[in-house]
């Protein structure tokens, strides 16, 4: 057993980052990624307010959402911040589908006149991904790469509106944040920033065994003693022994998944590829052998016992089609 929580289990990320006590750590973090680049609008935080994580849609039969941590900040801005662990077939499509939710919720009348108003404060989706969009696991001749391959330039994205015709920013209010967790690499002697910092503790928490010496500022002297395994009581020590074990059966039914799918995929995409080309053929064939893999996983996911909405998030699937299975 590590000595400190893995910040990727649902319960290590929720009790780091999800709770009020712990809310210095959270806007610390949000902090450190505003500073990283300049391409994200200034929205510096010094207090948030927690939300209700759980979004219902308007009718019963409409898909709900929940979001691993949802607050407010003191200017009125939303984030959504998720721990994403395995590769999800429409991560990005799920992304812009929550944020809809606070957007609506934003949406008023005006009190006097009862007329809309339709002023919108930021909204933020931070995801904090334990994998590499499979847009860019290839370089520009074709061949895979591997994580050793990016620099840790390569990892944070910034995604807001763009006018494609003058490549300027079109609306930044709608703000999308991604970090490609495996593509950081750099030791403890290489940290300089607070964003350096933070994203070596993601990274390597659960591998310590002391707080290292470059991180000295006072919240993570704080991270690191909310984060000892040693100091959870009988039920929070049980919540998170759970939280692993469901980590470790996703991650490794989705790893089997990937590499049956992937095998299967590539001789019916050879053997389909002899007639349209054999490059064709293996990208047709990878995606059957993925979408069976797929179905595969969600299966041994329901045998376990997780529920639909589990299941949908870490399989890519929809619930409608997880019902069917």
């Amino acid at each position: 057993m590590a000595k400190y929580l893995n910040p990727y289990t649902d319960f290590g990320f929720k009790k780091l980052f999800g709770s009020e006590f712990n809310k210095d750590l959270l806007i610390s973090f949000l902090n450190a990624m505003f500073e990283k680049s300049s391409a994200i609008p200034k929205d510096e935080i010094l207090d948030i307010t927690y939300l209700n994580a759980e979004k219902l849609g308007r009718k019963s039969s409409e898909r709900k959402a929940i979001f691993d941590v949802y607050c407010t900040t003191q200017s009125g801005a939303k984030f959504i911040v998720e721990m994403q662990n395995v590769f999800q077939q429409f991560f990005k499509d799920r992304s812009v589908y929550y944020s809809s939710f606070p957007i609506r919720e934003m949406a008023r009348r005006d009190s006097e006149d009862e007329h809309w108003n339709y002023e919108l404060q930021r909204i933020y989706t931070f995801g904090i991904l334990n994998f590499v969009f499979k847009d860019e696991e290839k370089d520009d001749g074709g061949d895979i790469k591997t994580v050793n391959e990016f620099s840790d330039d390569d990892l944070f994205h910034v995604v807001m509106l763009t006018d494609l015709t003058t490549g300027k920013v079109f609306y930044n209010k709608l703000v999308y944040l991604y970090l490609e967790m495996p593509k950081f690499h750099k030791k403890e002697d290489e940290l300089e920033t607070m964003y350096d910092k933070w994203l070596f503790v993601l990274k390597n928490l659960p591998k310590l065994l002391a707080r290292p010496k470059e991180l000295q500022e006072r919240v993570f002297k704080k991270l690191f003693e909310q984060a000892e395994i040693a100091m959870l009581d009988d039920k929070e020590y049980s919540d998170y022994e759970e939280s692993l074990h469901n980590l470790w059966d996703i991650t490794n039914a989705m790893n089997d998944a990937e590499m049956k799918g992937y095998g299967k995929g590539k001789e019916v995409g050879i053997a389909e590829g002899r007639a349209e080309g054999r490059a064709e053929g293996e990208k047709k064939g990878r995606a059957e052998g993925r979408a069976e893999a797929l179905l595969e996983t969600a299966r041994k996911m329901l045998a376990d016992g997780m529920s639909i909405d589990i299941v949908a998030k870490y399989s890519g699937l929809t619930p409608d089609e997880i019902s069917k299975i």
